[in-house]
């Protein structure tokens, strides 16, 4: 399911959700061990897992930027800026010991890159989705391409009625 895309006061905010056959627990390993967060994701580790604490993006070019954990509840919510935006995980536990994951992007300001960061999301958390599950997750490349295709006219559309 695509990310729900929507204006708001501050900006714009894309919310993505997927439910997962896993607990809460494991889910919120994945997303804040740098070990496991690496199965998915692994541009990111965690370098100081508290609030004021720092995850790290590798640049792949030697650098990195460090993005300022904002809130930490443990095995609910982890949230952190990344430039101007802001990224906030949420887990919800469900009655038959699975999770609700909502990932919410609050996006400052609609760009041409736009589209990309947002396939980007649906990928890793298609890929999160994969690893949880220990199935093989499809060739990231043609995913991005499909699911950039999908995001574009969104953004476009978004921009045009700013």
């Amino acid at each position: 399911m695509l990310a729900v895309v929507t204006k708001t006061d501050g900006g714009y905010t894309a919310r993505f959700e997927r439910r997962l056959k896993h607990p809460v627990e494991k889910v919120w390993a994945f997303l804040t061990e740098t070990e496991k967060l690496a199965k998915w994701f692994p541009e990111l580790s965690i370098d100081d897992l508290r609030e004021g604490g720092v995850v790290k993006f590798d640049m792949q070019d030697g650098t990195f930027e460090e993005l300022k954990i904002l809130e930490l509840k443990p095995l609910k919510v982890f949230e952190y800026m990344w430039g101007e935006d802001q990224v906030r995980f949420e887990l919800y536990p469900e009655a038959d010991g699975s999770c609700r994951l909502v990932l919410i992007e609050k996006i400052h300001k609609l760009t041409d890159h736009s589209p990309k960061d947002l396939a980007g999301w649906h990928v890793c958390l298609d890929v999160l989705a994969a690893v949880l599950d220990d199935r093989e997750a499809k060739p990231h490349g043609e995913q991005w391409e499909k699911r950039y295709a999908e995001y574009a006219p969104i953004v476009s559309r978004l921009r045009d009625a700013a």
